[in-house]
């Protein structure tokens, strides 16, 4: 189960990630934030990390192999990374139409799936 609870947690935490870091270019878009100056801009996407952080820290705690977790640090980072990605283009595929996937992002996305072949080899 604790692993479950991880990947949950890490597929919420990066749904917070993405929209505290590319949320504001949305809000520009639509003509919300033009006029915000930098540091709202930074203070908004702080507060929506904020929430990022409370996810991301336990699905660590939990699933890290030295808490009675299933994965090692390195195995967390690249689980963390293809869920980053696949989150990323899901919202950016939503939040920004224009944006299109290429070959060479695919040709990405593939390496990623080998690299969690490779991580998880003993």
């Amino acid at each position: 189960m604790n692993a479950l609870y991880t990947v949950l947690l890490l597929i919420g935490s990066n749904i917070f990630m993405t929209l505290a870091w590319y949320g504001h270019l949305k809000l520009q878009q639509m003509n919300i934030s033009n006029s915000w100056p930098l540091i709202l801009v930074i203070l908004f996407s702080w507060a929506i990390a904020f929430f990022e952080y409370t996810l991301q820290v336990p699905a660590n705690k939990i699933g890290f192999v030295g808490n009675g977790g299933p994965f090692s640090l390195m195995q967390l980072k690249v689980i963390q990374e293809v869920i980053s990605l696949t989150v990323f283009t899901l919202i950016a595929g939503v939040m920004f139409q224009g944006e299109q996937l290429h070959w060479n992002h695919l040709a990405a996305f593939l390496c990623l799936i080998a690299a969690v072949y490779f991580v998880f080899l003993k």
